[in-house]
Order: structure tokens, then C-alpha cells, then sequence
């Protein structure tokens, strides 16, 4: 019978090691799993986090049983299962389950099980860059796993050797079981068993058996997994028996439901119109890097459902298998993607990692009823739209309808994706990752743009992937305003699209970027080094930022009443503006203790002219048998720690001479390089070291952007792009509210950028 054992406990870890020892060195550091070498130096900034190889290492005994694997739930980003010497597997991708069978390495006693990580950057593993930290480490755990000859299959893609999938046949089900047997014997069956949520079987089947062992049952006055609504989950069993003998056991949830997605209509689920509404999320925590526990992976389902989401993006790349458990659980509706984002590498290897890391995501969640979407890329143009990047798509996308024909496929597309994009016509359903309000342009032009979109293309189903602004819950302003990073900003942002979703309700699914705070250690925003600010909640999950209680007044049923800006606590004046959120009709705004006004409203509450007394006022917010209350004091001047003072603003919002119009022709007609000067054969880092250099950079992003840009900026993204040259790197420019080129106009540009840089000493 299976055995799987948990090897968390007491492994030695060494930093910087580049091979494999054949002895536990004395200077080795004790350490236990999940375990992120990444987790202070990955979140503080910088870009400069430590990437290299680390080797894990324990002594085990030899566990019974005839065959022995280990499993590995995740290490980043490359990895290789070493045991007494012999190496048993080297594994290409960060975030999916691997195994090795090491039986025939393993002897009597004492074993040395090593597995060698490595983070560093590789042109054939993605991802290739992004804007969130590449955390190394063994983030979720290794188990020992002891099985019989004739087994479950442990060797195709980490799965487990077992699938179900179920379609409705009016009140019943027909569920498709297929188990996939390592030397099946005479004799030998497998059983299946489907069980309610008392533990009652439902139905059942036995089969002889074989490499594939295929089943079909039905089940009658079939419960349907509803979502959020109703997550009812049925629990399908797999046996491998041989008279009255078990050999191995698998099982799977399984969540009985249909879906569509109509392009005018929105996301169906089992008939009923169910309008996505949700948040994405990253795995990583403060302090932590993306080493988590089980616990923690609980928590945070518990904290999207909370907000009132209905659906989660699991960005970017495959999650643990647990927080899928959890989803199923929850009934969340999960976007599962991999890491091909930003910059495709034309390295044929690349791609290979990429059908790599699509098979592993699939063949391992393939039973989660809470995925319904298959991702194959998210902003992959903003690198440049490379030769053959079409063709990758069309290759991901057909490779997941080959192992999947239960699911749709998607993609996430940045801004700067043309409306006529041959892109759009590859997956099922697509979105957009759009920052309108934010990185550039008004929060109006996200209406305009949608339904210019929607009414060119009414034949295919638009989502929004991505949207966001920045919340730094130290600062405040009664004036808030674009890229200011105050907690009042960001919610003004989000009840502008929280109105445009909900005007809109034929976007198939919309998720907000993000639901937590995140690591990304070459970001420096509003005075926060090594994290996006993005989040509903901090990185530490300890603080609610005002946007979460927005989207739970239009999300979720459970009654509440919340007053904004309580941290905005002190402030100037005889009065001030107090706004409220609420899913209630009616809210009364009480002033120590007396009834200031009364609101009937929806969704958003403004009371304005609320007197501020001397010293402090006591507020509450009443709604139902809700309340919430604050306290506010009233100062003579503001306080300077509300206002993020930027040190790249210089009040001169025009800037030097803008040297660049994309009309504008270069003088000669070829990339002309001269010694000892800066070209765009240079790395983006090095051109950003050098200030003359970095000023005609940001002006030339600035014309063809047709934004403002920030030095700072820039700097972020020379991290995430590491050494490559700001020629393979100008494919990014472009974007909200710019002007897509043309490889003629575009050629002309880069000799015209080219050509100023020629002019700048190194």
C-alpha cells in the first residue's frame, strides 16, 4: 500500500553551491520546509536579491517498501534530486510538483538525499522576467513516497495517476473515470468509488486492470457545484486491488457543473448568469518570500471570500495544490496560468520549458472543479512582439485543448495589444491588463476602450485580467490625485471600475491586481522599496485597505457598514468629508454620539461639512444592526507624513527638450557604434548608471509613450529585464495611450535613439 512521508524536518542547507557535495559540510545551516532563501533579501528592494545555486541536504533511512520516490512540491526555479552521489532527475520550472523514482540508489541505513535549487536566470525556463520577485527555494516541501510495483502512475508530469471530469445529463451525472496503472497485472482490478459529502457511495465501479483503465458512472439527482453559492463537492476514490488486497489509493474532489461564456451576455455557470468578480493573487508573504504554510494558504481564501469574490486569478504561474483544495472548497471559479510573461525567448529550448510547465499545471489540477480557465500567457508583447511568438500561442493553446477538452482557454493581454491583433482570435476567451488612471491616461478611457472593444469584436468574450493603483496606507489627501500613492487615491480609482464592471456585466470575468500586497524586489514606489502596492490587503494580510471594504459592498451579501479614511486621522480644519461603504441602502453618520445625516445610497456614502471639534470627534457609521466607528483629531497643521514627497519631482512638469518625434527621421539610415559611447547595443542598467544617458532614455520612452515617466521606473524595469540590451528591450515602448509601430517606424526610432546616445561619453 502507498506510503507518503513528510520530509520537512531537519535538512542542512548551503548557499552558493555550485555542485552537489558527497558529505553534510560542517558549515551547513540548519534548516526546516518550506524554506526561501529569498524571503528578507527578495521584498527589500533594490533588485539586486541573490540568485545562484543552493543545495538542501539530509540523511535518510531507507523506508519500506519495493519502490521508493521522492517528491518535490516545488523548487525554484531548477532543480535536480540528487541520491548517494547518483543524480536521479533535474527538473526545468519553479512552481510544479516533480518526482524521481530513487530506489535502485538507495541502500540499507543511512542515505544522503540531496536536491541542488537554482534561481539564476536562464534563457531556457521561464520566467524570463517579471515584475515580481523570482524567489528560490524548496517553498513547499518534499515527501518520500513508497508504492508497489503495480501502482497509480507517479512518473507523467507529477500527477497522480488518476482522472475524473463529469458532464449533466438532465438531473444526473456522468462522470468519466480514468485511472492510469504502472504495471497492471493479471488478477488486479481497480475500483471506483463516488461518495457524497456524508460519506455515502453514491455509485461505483470495478474494472480489470490496465495502463488505461477508462469507467463511466452516473449519478443520480446529481448535486451541482454552484460556486460560491453552493461548493458541493463529491469525493471520487480509486483503488488498485488484487484479491482482498489494496495496492494503492488515489482521490480527488469532484465538483459536478457546466459553464459557458457568452460574449454580449457574460460567464454562465450550470445555466445561471454568474458575472466573474474577483482579485488575483501572488503566494508570497512579508518576511516569508513564497514559503507558506498550510495555514496561511487558508487564510487567504478566507480573506477573498470575505471581500465577496466570486473567482481568483492565480497569477502567474502554477499555485500549490493545496490553495486549488481550498478553492474547490470555497467554490471560487480559478484562472490557472503559467509563467510565459513579458519577454518570450526565442531559444527553442524556452519553449519546450513552456509546453513543459503548461502539461505539469494541467496533468496535475486536472480534477479541481474550481479551475475553469487555462491560461497560456499574460503580457507577453510587453518585451516586443517577437518572430514566432504567434505560433508559440497557437501551439500552447492547442496543447491544452489536447489534454484538456473539458476547459476554455485564455490570455492576458497588456494595453499596448492592438484592437485588431491576430492574439485575440487564438484562445477561447481573452482579457486585458489595463492601468488607465494609473501608469498613464484618465480612469474615463477605461469605458471608452472596452466598448470600443466589445462593439469591434462582438463575437468574442472580454474580460479585464488586470487593474490597479497603488495604496500606501501611510499616506492621505482630501485631493487626491493619480500616482500621489494615498490610500484615498486608490479607492477613487476602484469606484470608478468597480462602476464600469458593474455597468458592464458582459465581461466574462474582471480581477483586480491585487488582492495582497507583493514582493517585487526591484520596484521603489512611493517611498516602499521591493513591493508592489497594489493590493486590497498589506503584504502581511494584517491591514484592510479601504478598496477591500468597496468591493465587498458590491460583492458580498454579508451585511456591514465601514468608514473610510481612519487613517487619516488627524486633520486641518473646522470640517471634513466623510465617506462610507456599505452593501445596506441606508446609513446614518452619528458625531459624538448625535445624529449628523442620514444617506439612503448605494454602495458609496458622502457626508460632507462633518464638523471636526477641538482635540478629537468621535464618529459612527450606522447601517441595519451594523456600526463602525473612528476617531479623528483636529490639528492646526497637516501632517507631513500623509504626503509622499518624491524625490524625482522637480516641479518642472515639461521637462528638458524633448529631442524625439516618432516622425522624425533619423540622419542615417544604419546603427552606427562608436567606441568609448553609449548605443543601444548597451545594457538598459548601464545606461540608466549614467545620468546624460538616463535623460535622453526617458525622454525618448516619454515621446513614444506619450506619458510621464520617472527615472525610478525605468530602473525597475532594467531590474526585471536583468542584462539584456536596451535594443532586445525597446520592444516595451509604446503602451497607454501610445502608438503602436510599425518594424519600419520602429527601426527608425531605434537609429534615431541610436543616434543621441552616440553622442554621450561611458
Amino acid at each position: 500500500m502507498k506510503q507518503i512521508i513528510p520530509v520537512n524536518q531537519g535538512w542542512r542547507f548551503l548557499k552558493n553551491c555550485a555542485d552537489v557535495p558527497a558529505v553534510i559540510p560542517a558549515d551547513a545551516v540548519s534548516v526546516d520546509l518550506p524554506h526561501c532563501w529569498n524571503a528578507q533579501d527578495g521584498q527589500d528592494g533594490g533588485g539586486d536579491y541573490w540568485r545562484g545555486p543552493c543545495c538542501y541536504l539530509k540523511t535518510i533511512q531507507r523506508p519500506a517498501g519495493k519502490n521508493v520516490y521522492v517528491e518535490v512540491e516545488a523548487a525554484s526555479s531548477v532543480a535536480k534530486i540528487v541520491v548517494n552521489g547518483v543524480e536521479k532527475v533535474f527538473h526545468k520550472g519553479g512552481y510544479s510538483l516533480f518526482r524521481a523514482n530513487v530506489t535502485d540508489a538507495l541502500r540499507e541505513g543511512e542515505n544522503l538525499l540531496a536536491i541542488w535549487v537554482d534561481n539564476s536566470q536562464r534563457d531556457d525556463v521561464y520566467p524570463q522576467m517579471a515584475d515580481f520577485t523570482f524567489y528560490g527555494g524548496l517553498y513547499r516541501g518534499v515527501n518520500l513516497v513508497t508504492v508497489e510495483d503495480s501502482r497509480f502512475d507517479l512518473d507523467y508530469c507529477g500527477g497522480s495517476g488518476f482522472d475524473v471530469s463529469a458532464t449533466v445529463d438532465g438531473d444526473a451525472a456522468v462522470v468519466a473515470l480514468t485511472a492510469f496503472v504502472t504495471n497492471p497485472a493479471e488478477g488486479q482490478n481497480v475500483q471506483f468509488l463516488i461518495r457524497d459529502d456524508t460519506g455515502e457511495i453514491v455509485s461505483s465501479v470495478v474494472r480489470p486492470a490496465a495502463a488505461r483503465t477508462y469507467a463511466e458512472v452516473h449519478i443520480d439527482e446529481v448535486h451541482l457545484w454552484q460556486g460560491v453559492q453552493d461548493p458541493y463537492l463529491y469525493h471520487v476514490e480509486a483503488l488498485l486491488t488484487v484479491h482482498n488486497e489494496t495496492l494503492d489509493y488515489t482521490s480527488a474532489n469532484l465538483g459536478v457543473r457546466t459553464y459557458t461564456v457568452d460574449p454580449q451576455k457574460g460567464f454562465f455557470l450550470n445555466g445561471v448568469l454568474t458575472p466573474l468578480r474577483g482579485v488575483s493573487r501572488h503566494q508570497d508573504r512579508l518576511g516569508q518570500g513564497n514559503a507558506l504554510t498550510k495555514e496561511q494558504h487558508e487564510e487567504d481564501v478566507a480573506l477573498i471570500r470575505e471581500v465577496g469574490a466570486n473567482t481568483v486569478r492565480l497569477a502567474h504561474y502554477q499555485h500549490n495544490q493545496y490553495f486549488y483544495d481550498a478553492c474547490d472548497r470555497a467554490g471560487l471559479i480559478v484562472w490557472a496560468e503559467i509563467p510565459f510573461i513579458s519577454a518570450m525567448n526565442a531559444d527553442p529550448a524556452a519553449h519546450e520549458n513552456c509546453r513543459s510547465q503548461l502539461k505539469e499545471l494541467i496533468v496535475q489540477n486536472y480534477n479541481h472543479p474550481s479551475i475553469c480557465f487555462w491560461g497560456i500567457s499574460n503580457e507577453i508583447t510587453i518585451g516586443g512582439e517577437r518572430p514566432g511568438l504567434l505560433e508559440n500561442l497557437r501551439d500552447l493553446n492547442a496543447l491544452a485543448h489536447e489534454l484538456d477538452k473539458t476547459r476554455l482557454t485564455t490570455i492576458a493581454h497588456v494595453s499596448m495589444v492592438p484592437m485588431e491583433s491576430e492574439m485575440h482570435q487564438i484562445t477561447d476567451v481573452l482579457s486585458y491588463n489595463h492601468y488607465f488612471g494609473w501608469y498613464g491616461g484618465e480612469m474615463t478611457q477605461n469605458e471608452v476602450w472596452l466598448d470600443e472593444f466589445h462593439a469591434l469584436h462582438p463575437d468574442r468574450p472580454l474580460g479585464i485580467s488586470e487593474y490597479g493603483a497603488e495604496g500606501i496606507v501611510s499616506y492621505h489627501s482630501d485631493t487626491p490625485r493619480c500616482r500621489d500613492y494615498t490610500e484615498e487615491y486608490q479607492a477613487l480609482y476602484h469606484e470608478h471600475m468597480a462602476r464600469v464592471i458593474d455597468e458592464r456585466p458582459w465581461l466574462w470575468a474582471t480581477h483586480v491586481w491585487n488582492m495582497f500586497d507583493f514582493g517585487c524586489d526591484a520596484r521603489d514606489e512611493g517611498g516602499v522599496k521591493g513591493r508592489n502596492n497594489k493590493g486590497l490587503m498589506t503584504i502581511d494580510r494584517k491591514l484592510r485597505k479601504d478598496s477591500f471594504y468597496l468591493y465587498k459592498a458590491y460583492w458580498s451579501d454579508e451585511a456591514f457598514v465601514h468608514l473610510c479614511g481612519r487613517r487619516y486621522a488627524q486633520r486641518v480644519g473646522d470640517e471634513t468629508e466623510i465617506k462610507v461603504y456599505s452593501n445596506l441602502t441606508q446609513v446614518a453618520l452619528y458625531v459624538n454620539g448625535r445624529l449628523f445625516a442620514e444617506q439612503e445610497g448605494n454602495k458609496v456614502f458622502v457626508f460632507e461639512h462633518v464638523p471636526l471639534n477641538e482635540g478629537f470627534t468621535f464618529l459612527s457609521a450606522r447601517a441595519g444592526g451594523c456600526c463602525e466607528s473612528m476617531t479623528l483629531e483636529k490639528t492646526e497643521q497637516p501632517n507631513p507624513a500623509y504626503q509622499y514627497i518624491d524625490p524625482e519631482e522637480t516641479g518642472d512638469e515639461t521637462g528638458a527638450a524633448n529631442w524625439f518625434t516618432l516622425e522624425e527621421p533619423p540622419a542615417v539610415d544604419e546603427l552606427v557604434l562608436r567606441d568609448g559611447y553609449f548605443s543601444v547595443k548597451d545594457k538598459m542598467k548601464d545606461i540608466l548608471a549614467n545620468d546624460e544617458a538616463s535623460k535622453v532614455l526617458v525622454q525618448f520612452l516619454q515621446a513614444s509613450m506619450k506619458m510621464k515617466l520617472k527615472k525610478s521606473m525605468l530602473g525597475m524595469a532594467a531590474a526585471m529585464m536583468g542584462d539584456r540590451t536596451l535594443e532586445d528591450a525597446a520592444g516595451a515602448a509604446g503602451g497607454m495611450g501610445g502608438k503602436k509601430l510599425d518594424p519600419e517606424q520602429a527601426r527608425s526610432v531605434m537609429i534615431r535613439l541610436n543616434e543621441m546616445l552616440n553622442k554621450i561619453k561611458k
